[in-house]
């Protein structure tokens, strides 16, 4: 029987392997479709494993990041969603149904957020 201890350094050495694993994977990718489409393309050189896996580096460092940026989008969208509802508390019930329509119009109701649905109090009957 396994304790959790060597559970857990297994799950690690899986970690690792899985890690390696797509770094390879990556790699070969990157290789295999600069080696297909550059040389025919553009007369570039032929690359190796070793040097896509620097220009996929490269580009990730450039264009993309290694972090997820999910935390600035959500913040940016959760920012812009409070200054709509706070313009929204300001008007009145006319202008927040006018507004409504308007955007029904142009985006169905796509625009609006999901909302709990209301259930009816339950009556109770006396006993």
């Amino acid at each position: 029987m396994m304790t959790k201890k060597q559970f857990k350094g297994l799950k690690i050495v899986g970690f690792v392997i899985l890690g390696a694993a797509c770094v390879t994977a990556l790699g070969f990718g990157v290789m295999l479709l600069w080696n297909w489409l550059v040389p025919e393309l553009f007369h570039g050189p032929v690359i190796t494993f070793w040097q896509a896996l620097g220009l996929f580096i490269l580009c990730k460092l450039l264009f993309g990041g290694f972090m997820k940026d999910n935390d600035k989008k959500n913040s940016w969208k959760r920012r812009k969603w409070e200054r709509m509802q706070a313009k929204m508390e300001h008007m009145s019930p006319e202008e927040k149904e006018k507004l409504k329509s308007h955007f029904d119009r142009c985006w169905g109701r796509k625009w609006q957020r999901e909302e709990e649905p209301q259930q009816p109090p339950v009556e109770r009957q006396p006993e």
